[in-house]
């Protein structure tokens, strides 16, 4: 598994000119689920990213969790991250999850599990999440930026 994690102000996606998700302050996580992905890997990546320390304190130290500062988090499915350029020009992905179900049912899997996470903190409906499979627009202010590889 692998994802993008990054610091936003505010993110918003859009299928077919739609916006269908939007946050304010919190995280969006562009996550990429490979063939080896288990349910095991899906719950270790979402305790991580409620729990990582990433927002500023009030001494400018990045020591507050995405719950500590109240904030809400962008969930999108983005098979291009499992990516091998490896060879040639053209990226392989062979290392995606395949049948787009299976990949789709592991994604499912993951807005759940990190829906049930923030409830325990009160915050179920700052879980937003993309439209698996399709083509979408997403704009986002980053702030720092702070942008954090997860693999």
């Amino acid at each position: 598994m692998k994802a993008v994690i990054q610091r936003v102000e505010n993110a918003a996606l859009s299928v077919d000119g739609e916006c269908v998700a939007a946050v304010g302050l919190g995280l969006t996580a562009y996550v990429g689920i490979e063939q080896t992905d288990t349910e095991a890997d899906i719950v270790a990546f979402c305790k991580k990213l409620v729990a990582m320390r990433i927002f500023s304190d009030d001494e400018g130290k990045m020591n507050l969790s995405v719950i500590d500062v109240g904030g809400e988090i962008l969930l999108v499915s983005n098979f291009t991250l499992c990516a091998d350029i490896s060879h040639g020009n053209r990226p392989s992905f062979t290392a995606a999850m395949r049948p787009p179900t299976a990949a789709s049912a592991m994604f499912d899997h993951c807005v759940d599990f990190m829906r049930d996470l923030m409830r325990e903190r009160g915050g179920a409906d700052k879980v937003k999440r993309g439209v698996f499979g399709a083509d979408m627009t997403i704009s986002q202010s980053n702030i720092g930026p702070v942008t954090i590889v997860y693999q």
